[in-house]
């Protein structure tokens, strides 16, 4: 007689005693590899939501981060999380936005950093806010202009 077929049984899996992905308003911090030189670090975050604080309706936005570290660099999971952190938060665009710049600059002291958050339409408006912030005394390089060449592809015609 044939056996019945078996189906593989689901194990639970042991819970880790802290998930490894939690919301955190903690920003983690690392030496600048070079910091005797200017360079652009950007942060794309295209999934930033909290909510309205009048309506408790979800806000969406896509943030820029665009900064010029110092001493210290920002790690980037810890930026995730922290960001994250925000979801469940009620918090004006303007609000919202300021804060991250002052809590970056609080972890990093960056001699340069501008957040642009380009916020989803509500009510048929959309709101865009940039704020910045520079290291008092910071001076940044003035901008290499190389000449413009036509895009070389390699086909012929």
């Amino acid at each position: 007689m044939a056996q019945p077929a078996r189906t593989p049984r689901a194990t639970a899996r042991p819970v880790p005693a802290t998930p490894p992905s939690v919301p955190s308003k903690q920003l983690d911090v690392f030496p600048n590899p070079n910091p005797k030189r200017d360079y652009a670090i950007q942060f794309q975050i295209p999934e930033f939501t909290c909510h309205c604080p009048l309506t408790g309706q979800p806000d969406f936005a896509h943030f820029t981060i665009d900064m010029v570290a110092d001493k210290l660099c920002v790690e980037l999971k810890s930026l995730k999380m922290y960001m994250w952190s925000y979801r469940n938060e009620g918090a004006f665009h303007e609000k919202v936005t300021n804060d991250i710049v002052d809590d970056i600059v609080r972890a990093t002291n960056p001699r340069f950093i501008r957040i642009t958050a380009k916020w989803y339409v509500r009510g048929g408006i959309y709101t865009n806010v940039v704020a910045e912030h520079r290291k008092k005394g910071w001076k940044p390089q003035p901008v290499v202009s190389m000449p413009a060449h036509d895009a070389q592809n390699g086909l012929l015609g």
